[in-house]
């Protein structure tokens, strides 16, 4: 099954709600968890929807359903991070691949020199497809998220340079 991916509009949220939601569900792929702040997460897609430097994309599938999510935000110093949601049942078909693609355009558009992302490091999946658009591990956060059962979560930092021209620090 094929999908497409769009830019989200303001009339959207609903049904990027359900993949937020049903994603943070699961406990285990984002940082976000159930109950839901609602007033918080309008706010999250607003900015995504409504920024000048930031996007929100949606993937659907061909009846429609939005069944993954990806939200990038090019900062003013050059560096892009985002977050991403793909539904149980869609991971490994290609979804996350196009909301990267997206991504990815969109950074480049905005000027960014890398885009940088945190992740779980039991994400394996995330991982592999990270790397297989020249992301690559640059540390790791030990014990560093705390979560509703108590435990303390390490992330794995990855970037992606897309300036490899502009000279280096020369304060090594």
């Amino acid at each position: 099954m094929t999908v497409s991916v769009r830019r989200a509009q303001p009339e959207d949220f609903e049904r990027w709600l359900a993949v937020h939601e049903a994603v943070a569900a699961e406990g285990k792929w984002i940082g976000a968890e159930l109950p839901l702040d609602l007033d918080a997460v309008r706010e999250h897609f607003d900015d995504g929807v409504n920024g000048e430097r930031r996007a929100l994309f949606l993937a659907e599938s061909e009846d429609g359903t939005v069944v993954g999510n990806f939200k990038i935000t090019v900062w003013s110093f050059g560096v892009a991070d985002f977050g991403m949601a793909v539904l149980d049942g869609w991971r490994g078909k290609g979804v996350g691949s196009r909301l990267l693609e997206a991504g990815i355009a969109f950074a480049r558009e905005h000027g960014a020199h890398k885009i940088a992302l945190q992740m779980w490091p039991h994400n394996t999946g995330a991982q592999r497809l990270y790397e297989k658009y020249g992301f690559v591990v640059e540390g790791r956060l030990r014990r560093h998220y705390p979560r509703q059962n108590g435990e303390l979560w390490d992330a794995v930092i990855m970037g992606l340079v897309l300036d490899e021209d502009t000279p280096g620090s020369s304060l090594h």
